[in-house]
């Protein structure tokens, strides 16, 4: 009776575990139930996690319906999965999912990120390089000319030996950037087509020069900027299919240029860019934005322009603090961008820094109204303790802090030593305050202007005690629940 009994029970839960896998568009839609078998099935799988509402999950859901139809199709056994992140909360939870759309790459069922881009080519790329050899081996002419007839971007490398130093540091360049076909060749024939002789990296494009030959040091470093940066052409539009190579590259400070794709001055403006795009390559990229396009709004919003400045450019730096430069001369034309790109090397140009205007009534509510221009005048008065709240208007988490905020406010109106203000981080800047998450509420403390950060509860009692003891209590760890960055990665 019990052997009965215990065959029933595993019977039982082998068929919940081995719940049946749906398809949606060639992509397998996975479960609680089903998920741990479709990992056990499948050596190599590509999991999306997303929620129904959320956007760029939206824009993804076609590109990665193709890229699981152009597997199948090639006969590839790895498999592209999703997972209703809303619907299977628990099962989120377990891989740690804090946004949308988040990718994880299982092998033999153990996880990786998914650091690709978002285009049916790019996430194919990504899974074949992270299946398959780092370079392709093109054993002929035919080959060859294939392998270059069939990629945007193709790179061969020429070695009669792979495993000489050369050879190590090309593949070892080829198996991280993820987006960028490799070849390597060691037929005498192609040899000859390229006029190669000796160990050599070609870059072949279709833009540009068509063909670039590299002539670096043969350091990884190296290889790898030459890659990245002949890669892009050298006035690159800003759209889903390059953001990810914007972003990501070694180059890390970037001209932007603001125009309308549908005037004339963008035409204008993208020649006089190619001109020194050039001269400066492996310094700076050259970007243009369509302010045409409504996704771009956001990078126009965090560089502080107006429509009434259009057309005009920023230089930016994506480093931690996203420091961003306005020329004085908004001008498109050649020598103008010379003259700003040059400041800009020369380390002669001052950040630029966002500001509202002062609102008239910033001080008539009990939570005063601070902007950067009236923040070190509001907080730097050293006979008073002043508790700053940095939010941003689409933030989820100071939404919910603002009644409790509000009431903290009333509780101290009266009190001549106290102040309770707050400021809005996304169109405010300050040189010597860098906020990473929101929101932050910070203390600066009368008599030495110290400045206490607030980690503990958000309630009405833990920030009164905050301010009641100088900022004593209430430095607790930071609590678990993620915060929302100030700029997230897809505004580029």
């Amino acid at each position: 009776m019990k052997l009965i009994l215990i065959v029933s029970l595993l019977t039982l839960q082998l068929a919940l575990s081995d719940e049946e896998i749906k398809k949606d568009e060639g992509i397998l839609v996975l479960t609680k139930k089903n998920f741990a078998s479709a990992l056990s099935d499948s050596e190599h799988i590509l999991v999306k996690f997303y929620a129904p509402w959320c956007g760029h999950c939206k824009s993804l859901a076609p590109e990665y319906a193709k890229a699981a139809q152009k597997l199948a199709s090639d006969g590839s056994p790895i498999k592209l999965a999703k997972v209703n992140a809303i619907e299977e909360q628990e099962l989120a939870e377990e891989h740690g999912i804090r946004g949308f759309p988040t990718l994880k790459f299982f092998r033999n069922g153990k996880p990786s990120e998914y650091t690709g881009g978002r285009t049916s080519e790019e996430i194919v790329n990504w899974l074949l390089k992270k299946t398959g050899p780092p370079a392709v081996d093109l054993k002929n002419r035919d080959q060859s000319k294939a392998f270059i007839e069939d990629n945007e971007v193709a790179v061969i490398g020429f070695f009669k030996d792979q495993s000489s130093e050369k050879g190590r540091t090309f593949l070892s360049v080829a198996a991280v950037l993820d987006d960028v076909k490799f070849g390597i060749t060691s037929d005498s024939q192609v040899y000859a087509d390229h006029d190669v002789s000796d160990e050599a990296i070609v870059l072949f494009k279709k833009f540009d020069d068509g063909l670039v030959n590299f002539n670096g040091e043969w350091t990884e470093d190296a290889v790898k900027t030459f890659v990245q940066g002949e890669s892009l052409p050298l006035v690159v539009e800003l759209n889903r299919e390059t953001a990810s190579k914007i972003v990501g590259g070694e180059i890390k400070s970037h001209l932007l240029i603001f125009v309308s794709k549908i005037t004339e001055q963008y035409q204008k403006a993208h020649e006089a860019a190619k001109q020194l795009a050039r001269n400066f390559r492996g310094q700076l990229l050259f970007v243009t934005v369509d302010t045409e396009e409504e996704h771009h709004q956001g990078i126009m919003e965090f560089c502080g322009i107006k429509k009434t400045e259009l057309p005009t450019m920023r230089l930016i730096k994506l480093e931690e603090d996203m420091t961003k430069y306005k020329p004085e001369n908004p001008e498109l034309t050649a020598e103008n961008m010379k003259s700003f790109v040059q400041a800009f090397l020369d380390n002669k140009l001052v950040p630029y820094l966002l500001s509202e205007e002062i609102p008239e009534d910033w001080d008539s509510k009990p939570v005063k109204v601070l902007v950067a221009k009236n923040f070190h005048a509001v907080v730097l008065d050293d006979t008073k303790d002043v508790l700053v709240e940095f939010y941003a208007p689409w933030c989820g988490h100071c939404k919910q802090l603002t009644p409790i905020y509000e009431k903290l406010a009333e509780k101290y109106k009266d009190n001549q030593s106290i102040v309770i203000a707050k400021m809005d981080a996304t169109v405010n800047e300050l040189e010597d305050i860098k906020i990473q998450s929101l929101p932050a509420i910070k203390l600066y403390k009368k008599g030495d202007n110290k400045v206490v950060e607030y980690n503990g509860e958000r309630t009405l009692e833990g920030m009164s005690k905050f301010i009641e003891t100088g900022g004593a209590s209430g430095q607790a760890a930071p609590d678990e629940e993620e915060e929302e960055e100030v700029h997230t990665k897809d505004e580029l």
